[in-house]
């Protein structure tokens, strides 16, 4: 598993007081970075690319201006060819899920700009 705080600036903020929706996303996609740049070695970083190709997303709650939630990913299951599955939960301040999702993202090799299927060895560093 792997963690990160995110704090909600104005930036973050839609007319209705809270984070928005997009950025959600945004964070989703930030922690899975982290993640990737936390235990890849530098090759697999210059060499490869994730791609974010769905999100399912439960929405239990939200925070204001000023809170802030811990982001945690695990991957949970072995990759499918090209194909790997995260989850991702945001816990508030009391340690409740706020918002969830599981995103499914594909592997390309930079080199060739096309999808290539997870090595083994990678796949090995993030099932949990």
């Amino acid at each position: 598993m792997h963690t990160k705080t995110f704090t909600a600036g104005p930036e973050h903020i839609d007319v209705l007081g809270h984070v928005n929706n997009a950025v959600w996303v945004q964070w989703m996609e930030a922690l899975a970075t982290s993640h990737w740049e936390a235990l890849a070695p530098a090759e697999w970083q210059a060499a490869y690319v994730w791609v974010v190709t769905r999100h399912e997303i439960d929405y239990r709650g939200n925070i204001v201006l000023g809170e802030s939630v811990t982001g945690e990913t695990f991957v949970p299951d072995p990759p499918r060819g090209a194909r790997f599955d995260r989850r991702v939960d945001f816990r508030n301040a009391d340690g409740k899920v706020i918002v969830s999702a599981r995103t499914q993202w594909v592997l390309i090799d930079l080199a060739s700009g096309r999808i290539q299927r997870v090595p083994a060895e990678m796949a090995a560093l993030f099932v949990d």
